[in-house]
C-alpha cells in the first residue's frame, strides 16, 4: 500500500515574536495556531511540533498494535497510549508511550510481548531517530 498525507505551516516574523499556523489536507487542523510560546512555554493558545509527534505516535502505536492483537486473535476493548515527548538541547531525545489496554482473554506477558513489538514496527517509532520507552498495563476486570 503506498499513499501521501499532506501538511502546511505558514510562519510571519521573527523566530521569537512571530506566529505561524498549521493546516494539514485532511483539514482536522486548519490554521492552527503554533508560536514559540506554544512550544517552549505554558499557557498561549495553540499546538507544537512536539505535541503534534507524539499524537502521531500514540495513534500509530495504537492502531498497528490493535492490528497485531488481531492476528492472534485478540480484540482490545480499548488502548489508551499517553506519548510524552523529551525536547532538550535542541532535540527530541526520548518518546515515552504510556500503554493501558484493556485486551480479554489475553495474559500480561502475551500482551508485553505484542506490545513491545507493535513499538517496532510501527511506522512512526521507525522513522524516529530517539529512544522510545514504552510501559504497558494490562486491565483486568
Amino acid at each position: 500500500m503506498k499513499f501521501t498525507r499532506d501538511a502546511n505551516a505558514n510562519w510571519k516574523g521573527s523566530g521569537k515574536d512571530g506566529h505561524g499556523s498549521l493546516t494539514t489536507g485532511s483539514k482536522i487542523l486548519d490554521k492552527t495556531a503554533y508560536s514559540f510560546h506554544t512550544r517552549f512555554e505554558d499557557g498561549e493558545k495553540g499546538t507544537n511540533p512536539e505535541e503534534l509527534i507524539g499524537a502521531a505516535h500514540a495513534g500509530c502505536f495504537a492502531m498497528q498494535l490493535s492490528f497485531l492483537l488481531n492476528e492472534d486473535n485478540f480484540t482490545a476493548t480499548s488502548l489508551d497510549v499517553d506519548a510524552t515527548v523529551v525536547f532538550e538541547d535542541g532535540a527530541i531525545t526520548k518518546i515515552t508511550l504510556n500503554l493501558v489496554g484493556d485486551v480479554p482473554e489475553i495474559d500480561a506477558e502475551k500482551f508485553q510481548q505484542i506490545a513491545h513489538k507493535a513499538k517496532e514496527v510501527c511506522p512512526i517509532s521507525k522513522v524516529l531517530n530517539t529512544a522510545i520507552e514504552l510501559k504497558v498495563t494490562l486491565k483486568k476486570a
